[in-house]
C-alpha cells in the first residue's frame, strides 16, 4: 500500500531517503534503499487495522516532508501536465476534403415511359436572336423644307390655298407687297440711269444750281476725268443695291426686268425651293407677315422613315446597319428591306423603350406618313451553349435543369441562363456540352424530388 502510494505521488527529492514520494503536482528524491519505519501501536486502536496504520503512514510521511524541506535536501517543483494527442481520426478529417453524394432522383424505366420523359444533349450551336417590334413612318426630316418671306408686308395673292398639295420646285406659293421693297427697287432704278448716264454730263451746268464746272485743267479732261469717277462710283454702288434685292430671295430674271424696263414690281413673288407635299400652310390671304416668320412646310415622300420602338432590354443587341426587313400588315406579300441608320440617345419614360430609325424609298407614295408597319431584326450572335427553354424549371429566384447520368438517376442542378430566341435558351453556367438534359417532363422530376428533399447544387465550373 505504502509502495503503491509513493509511486502514484512520486517526489523526487535529495536525502536520506530512499524509494520516491510524490504529492500531487511535486516532486522530491532520496537515497535508495532506505527502509520505511513501522508503524505500531495506538491508543484505542489495533496497530494492524487499515485505518490505524495509514493515519501513521501520513503523519509520518508529513513530518519526514517538512523535515526535508527545511534541511534544504528537497526541492519541489511543480510537473507540466503533458498534453494529450489528437487522435490521428481527427487529423485526417481536418487535411482530407469531405466527399459528398451527388444527390439524384430515380426514375425507372417505367415511370420513364409513363411520364414520357425525353432528354437532350447539350450543345454549342449557332444562336440568332429575332427582335419583333411596331414601326410608324414619319417624313424624312432631311427632305422637309420651309417657305417664309425676309421682310415684312402683306400677303396680296395666295397660289397654293389648302394642305396636302403638289407642288413642283420654283412654283409661286405666294405673292407679298412690302413697302420696304419698293423703296429698294426705287433706288436700284435711279443707280441704273445714274450709271447709264443720266446722271450730270461733264461740262454742262448743273440744272439743280445753274452752274458750271470749273477747273485749272482743260475742259476735255476734266470732262473725261470726272465721268469715268462717277460711272466707277455708280457701279459699285449699282452692284450693291442688286445684292440687296438678291438676299431678299428676289431672282436675277427680276432684277433683270426691273432693270430693263426700269419700273417697281409692287408684289413679290415667292416661289417653292423644293418638290413636294404642303404638310403645313399658315399663309391666309391679306394677312401681314413678319420677316423670318414661316408661311409652309414642304415635304418630298420620295422617301420616308420608319420608327420602331425597342425596349431597354434590347438595345444592347441593337446595332447601326443591322438589316431588317419591314411588312405591311394591309399589304400583304410586300416586304421592304433596310437597315439601322441610327438609334436615338433617350428613352421614353412611360414605355421603357428606345427609338431606332430606320429608311426606305417611297417613289410610287404608296407609303403615308403614321402609317403602321410590323419591323423584324435578326441578330446574329454566334456560337452559343444552348438548351431548350422547356428543359428549365424557373422557380422566379433559381434556375434547375435535371441532368441525365444514367441508369435512370437524374441529377438536379442549378444553373445560369442568357438569352432566350426561338425556344432556346443560353446557360452561361451550370453545364457542359455533351451532357444530357431532361426536355420534357421535367416539372414531374422535379416533384419528385421535392417529395424525397433533395436540394439542387451548383454544376462545376
Amino acid at each position: 500500500m505504502i509502495s503503491t502510494w509513493i509511486k502514484n505521488y512520486g517526489v523526487k527529492g535529495t536525502g536520506a531517503l530512499a524509494g520516491e514520494v510524490k504529492e500531487p503536482g511535486a516532486s522530491w528524491s532520496g537515497k535508495e534503499g532506505a527502509a520505511l519505519p513501522s508503524l505500531q501501536g495506538s491508543r484505542g486502536r489495533s496497530p494492524h487495522s487499515s485505518s490505524f496504520l495509514v493515519g501513521r503512514y501520513i503523519v509520518f510521511f508529513a513530518a519526514l516532508l517538512s523535515l526535508l524541506v527545511l534541511s534544504g535536501n528537497l526541492s519541489v517543483s511543480y510537473a507540466q501536465q503533458p498534453q494529450k494527442e489528437q487522435p490521428q481520426a481527427h487529423k485526417s478529417k481536418d487535411t482530407q476534403p469531405e466527399v459528398e453524394d451527388t444527390p439524384v432522383v430515380e426514375v425507372t424505366d417505367d415511370k420513364r415511359q409513363l411520364i414520357g420523359v425525353r432528354t437532350v444533349e447539350v450543345a454549342v450551336k449557332p444562336f440568332q436572336r429575332t427582335i419583333r417590334t411596331v414601326g410608324r413612318i414619319e417624313y424624312d426630316e432631311r427632305r422637309l423644307s420651309t417657305v417664309n418671306t425676309k421682310m415684312d408686308g402683306w400677303i396680296e395673292r395666295l397660289y397654293v390655298d389648302y394642305t396636302g398639295r403638289y407642288v413642283n420646285k420654283g412654283e409661286a406659293m405666294v405673292d407679298i407687297y412690302s413697302p420696304e421693297l419698293v423703296a429698294t427697287q426705287r433706288e436700284f432704278i435711279n443707280l441704273v440711269r445714274w450709271a447709264n448716264g443720266a446722271g450730270i454730263e461733264p461740262g454742262v451746268a448743273d440744272p439743280r444750281t445753274g452752274n458750271k464746272s470749273t477747273s485749272v485743267y482743260s475742259e476735255p479732261d476734266m470732262a473725261n476725268s470726272y465721268t469715268d469717277m462717277l460711272k466707277q462710283d455708280a457701279l459699285v454702288i449699282l452692284d450693291a443695291a442688286r445684292q440687296r434685292l438678291r438676299l431678299w430671295d428676289i431672282t436675277d430674271a427680276q432684277i433683270d426686268e426691273i432693270e430693263k424696263t426700269g419700273k417697281v414690281i409692287r408684289t413679290l413673288t415667292i416661289y417653292c425651293p423644293v418638290s413636294g407635299y404642303v404638310v403645313e400652310k399658315k399663309a391666309v390671304s391679306g394677312m401681314r407677315v413678319m420677316a423670318g416668320e414661316k408661311l409652309f412646310d414642304v415635304v418630298d415622300l420620295s422617301s420616308v422613315w420608319v420608327m420602331a420602338d425597342v425596349y431597354e432590354y434590347e438595345l444592347p443587341l441593337i446595332k447601326v446597319g443591322q438589316g431588317a426587313s419591314i411588312t405591311l400588315s394591309y399589304s400583304a406579300g410586300r416586304q421592304f428591306t433596310s437597315k439601322v441608320d441610327y438609334i436615338y440617345p433617350v428613352l421614353s419614360g412611360e414605355r421603357r423603350t428606345a427609338r431606332v430609325r430606320f429608311t426606305i424609298p417611297n417613289p410610287g407614295g404608296e407609303l403615308k406618313p403614321q402609317m403602321f408597319t410590323n419591323v423584324e431584326i435578326g441578330i446574329d450572335l454566334g456560337q452559343r451553349l444552348v438548351i431548350p427553354e422547356e428543359a428549365v424549371i424557373d422557380t422566379g429566384v433559381k434556375q434547375v435543369v435535371y441532368v441525365d447520368k444514367g441508369e435512370g438517376n437524374f441529377e438536379p442542378r442549378l444553373v445560369h441562363l442568357g438569352l432566350r430566341s426561338g425556344g432556346m435558351v443560353e446557360v452561361t453556367d451550370g453545364l457542359k456540352a455533351r451532357e444530357r438534359v431532361a426536355s420534357s417532363a421535367a416539372f414531374l422530376i422535379d416533384s419528385e424530388a421535392q417529395l424525397k428533399g433533395i436540394i439542387p447544387k451548383k454544376g462545376k465550373e
